[in-house]
């Protein structure tokens, strides 16, 4: 692995820079849909909810809040798969900018299970979903965050929580910087793309994680095509184990 990879990336995103913004960045939020369709970035979100819903009972009604969400894309997977079993979903998007928070309005404009909500993490309620999901949202906090970002995620949840992020891999970082380059000419799309892989984690930075979190909530944390993760914190499993 180059030496680059060897540990997670502490540079910003541009997307992190709420100076900027504009036209430039709802056409980057565009050009992710394209990356998020030829990397499966829905799939991991979908295996974890699918996780939490099977253990919740598999309920005829379940609601989904997404943090750090941008257009909320991958979230029309979730949508088609509750067609598919006759769940009633609703789904709350959230992001700290209004140029994601416009584009997924205009992106989810005809459908009216999904609602929009300019916020960031920290200033979420308790218990808005049954679960919190967070799609390449983690990746974006340092490592010394990271801990509070989980525990935000747990507060707002009632069943727990998934997390769908990068594996920090020199060929993920590769194919990313080369797709990049082929579908997009936009600045947000070639800076933030391959360092967004270099901001990502590894198995060990996921034990450590775990560790570091003060929930005592069992992890599940599984490997995931293409080059990702799925973590999945679950509220009801701790319930079970402390009835036993």
């Amino acid at each position: 692995m180059p030496d680059f990879l060897e540990r997670r990336s502490e540079r910003a995103e541009l997307m992190d820079d709420l100076s900027a913004g504009g036209e430039e960045l709802r056409e980057a939020l565009r050009h992710l849909r394209r990356l998020n369709r030829l990397f499966a970035a829905a799939a991991p979100t979908l295996h974890g909810v699918r996780r939490l819903w099977e253990e919740a009972g598999r309920p005829p009604a379940f609601s989904i809040l997404d943090v750090g969400a941008g257009s909320g894309d991958v979230n029309r997977r979730l949508l088609a798969w509750a067609d598919a079993r006759g769940i009633r979903m609703d789904i709350t998007l959230v992001d700290w900018t209004e140029e994601a928070c416009e584009e997924a309005r205009r992106y989810f404009r005809s459908e009216e299970r999904v609602r929009v909500v300019r916020a960031d993490l920290f200033q979420l309620g308790e218990a808005m979903a049954d679960v919190v999901t967070g799609t390449q949202f983690l990746h974006h906090f340092h490592c010394a965050e990271l801990p509070a970002a989980v525990a935000g995620m747990l507060r707002a949840s009632r069943r727990g929580v998934v997390i769908n992020d990068i594996h920090r891999h020199w060929l993920a970082w590769t194919a990313v910087w080369l797709a990049a380059r082929v579908l997009s000419r936009n600045r947000y799309i070639l800076h933030d793309g391959p360092l967004s892989v270099a901001k990502g984690f590894r198995a060990d930075d996921w034990r450590r994680l775990q560790a570091e979190c003060p929930s005592g909530r069992p992890w599940y944390c599984a490997w995931r095509p293409l080059f990702r993760y799925a973590v999945v914190i679950s509220k009801e499993s701790l319930r079970t184990e402390d009835r036993s």
